[in-house]
């Protein structure tokens, strides 16, 4: 069957409720629609050091290769060979000094690969802290240094900007620059560290917004169907 704008634009919509429903409980999600926004931001308690929760409205800024700079609200971090990641292993950018470009954050690699890194965090400045662990060979002490890899990035975007992204990550408009800086800077709040933030989507209302988007699917379908018929009935009588 042909599809007419009318049923192009109700596909498009099942899939934006579709892409609601399946981040319904990824960390800090927000939805396509604002009638399934929950009313008010959720986090939870964690016992990760590696956790963090981001001021209203600003985002933490990842990359890959495979799909260049995101933003997500999902500060459920983790340290992999060295470099702090994001849920989906994507790199989360930070800043060395204050002005620098945001980039990965790594720990030291003789450190890392001596397995010198002990007691890693987030603070709430943003900072990502470890313990350096080292052995005296002369008289065996063990010595024990704090050492600050640098300063997680933020993101806020102009009032009214909608990201999209079929994930826990999402990319801004064409065209749209965000505002980045770093936590307690004067522009952003600081990170509540150990928290991890819900997602803000209703997931029965989601639900309950799917099937509405099916049926109006169905519906036009079966219009379009019965439109069809009546055109091929009328033919049929002129012939």
């Amino acid at each position: 069957m042909f599809l007419n704008a009318a049923m192009s634009a109700a596909l498009d919509r099942i899939a934006e409720r579709a892409a609601d429903v399946r981040r319904a409980f990824t960390p800090g999600a927000v939805p396509e629609h604002d009638d399934v926004l929950t009313p008010a931001a959720v986090t939870d308690f964690t016992l990760d050091p590696l956790a963090v929760s981001a001021p209203e409205n600003a985002y933490f800024i990842t990359s890959d290769d495979r799909t260049g700079t995101a933003y997500t609200r999902d500060g459920c971090f983790a340290l992999h060979d060295g470099e702090l990641v994001d849920g989906a292993g994507s790199s989360v950018r930070g800043m060395r000094a204050a002005g620098d470009a945001p980039s990965a954050l790594r720990v030291d690699s003789v450190d890392n690969a001596l397995g010198r890194v002990r007691d890693v965090r987030v603070e709430r400045d943003g900072s990502l802290v470890y313990r350096r662990e080292t052995l005296d060979p002369r008289s065996g002490a063990r010595e024990s240094q704090t050492v600050v890899v640098g300063r997680v990035a933020l993101a806020r975007f102009p009032s009214g900007t909608r990201l999209r992204g079929d994930s826990d990550r999402s990319r801004a408009p064409r065209g749209v620059a965000p505002q980045v800086g770093l936590p307690g800077d004067g522009h952003f709040a600081q990170l509540v560290p150990m928290r991890r933030d819900r997602s803000r989507i209703d997931i029965d209302e989601s639900l309950i917004r799917l099937k509405d988007a099916y049926l109006t699917f169905d519906a036009l379908q079966a219009a379009e169907a019965a439109k069809s018929h009546l055109g091929k009935t009328a033919t049929d009588l002129v012939k």
